[in-house]
C-alpha cells in the first residue's frame, strides 16, 4: 500500500494561562492508503491533538505534517481549509449540525459550496446509505443522538474524501448504537476506499481496525497492535 499520511518528529505546545503546555513530544507515524487506523491512550495523551494535526485543523509547532504529499505545516489557513474539502471528512464526537437545517440541507450544504452540480441528489443518496433516507427532511433537535451522528457521518462521507478523521465517534452514543456507527464508518471505508484514521477510547471498536497506535503523555507507547495478525 502507498502511504497516504506521515508525521514526522511532530510537535505540539500551547499557551495557556499557566504558561506554555507540551502536549505532544516528537510523533513520528506513517499512514498507508486504505488503512484503518485506531488512535488510543488515556485522557490528556494527546490522540485527538494527533487527530487535529492530521487534519490541519491545529498547526504543529514542530516537525512535519505531510499528506498525499503536502506539507500541512507551510499551508496558509485558506489553503488548509481547500485541502480538507477536497480530501478529508471530519466527524467528531459532538455532532456539529447546523440546528436550522434539515439533515439532508446539513449534509448538501458543503458539497454545493464546494461547487458539486449534484449536491442535493448526493446527499440524498449518502443519507440513504445511512439509513436515513426517510428521515431526510428532520431537523436535528427532531433526530436521536445515533441519527444525528449518522447525518454527520453522511455529511463527512459526501464528498469522498480521501482520508476520514473520526474523533471518539461513538463516545456519546450507548454501546449497541455505537456499534451500529462503527459498522457505516467500516462500510464507507470499503464504498469509497477511504483511510479511517479514528480516536477511540472503545477496546472493541480498535480492534475492528487494522492497526492500533496508543499513546502516552504526548509520546507514541511502543507497544502496537496489528489486529491483522
Amino acid at each position: 500500500m502507498a502511504k497516504i499520511l506521515s508525521l514526522s518528529d511532530v510537535k505540539l505546545s500551547l499557551d495557556g494561562n499557566a504558561g506554555r503546555v507540551d502536549i505532544l513530544h516528537g510523533i513520528t507515524l506513517e499512514v498507508q492508503r486504505g488503512e484503518t487506523l485506531a488512535l488510543t491512550g488515556p485522557s490528556g495523551s494527546g490522540k485527538s491533538s494527533v487527530l487535529m494535526l492530521m487534519g490541519g485543523l491545529e498547526r504543529a509547532t514542530g516537525g512535519r505534517v505531510m499528506v498525499l504529499d503536502h506539507d500541512l505545516t507551510a499551508m496558509s489557513e485558506d489553503q488548509l481549509a481547500r485541502f480538507r474539502r477536497h480530501h478529508m471528512g471530519v466527524v467528531f464526537q459532538s455532532f456539529h449540525l447546523i440546528p436550522t437545517m434539515t439533515a439532508l440541507e446539513n449534509v448538501a450544504t458543503p458539497l454545493e459550496l464546494a461547487g458539486v452540480a449534484d449536491a442535493f441528489e448526493r446527499a440524498e443518496a449518502e443519507l440513504a446509505a445511512m439509513g436515513l433516507g426517510h428521515r431526510s427532511g428532520h431537523y436535528p433537535s427532531q433526530l436521536s443522538g445515533g441519527e444525528q451522528q449518522r447525518v454527520a457521518i453522511a455529511r463527512a462521507a459526501a464528498p469522498r474524501p480521501d482520508i476520514l478523521l473520526a474523533d471518539e465517534p461513538t463516545g456519546n452514543l450507548d454501546s449497541a448504537t455505537g456499534a451500529h456507527i462503527m459498522d457505516l464508518l467500516m462500510d464507507l471505508r470499503d464504498r469509497h476506499g477511504a483511510t479511517l484514521i479514528l480516536v477511540t477510547h472503545s477496546p472493541e471498536l480498535a480492534a475492528r481496525c487494522d492497526r492500533e497506535v496508543r499513546l502516552c503523555d504526548g509520546r507514541l507507547d511502543t507497544a502496537m497492535r496489528d489486529a491483522a495478525e
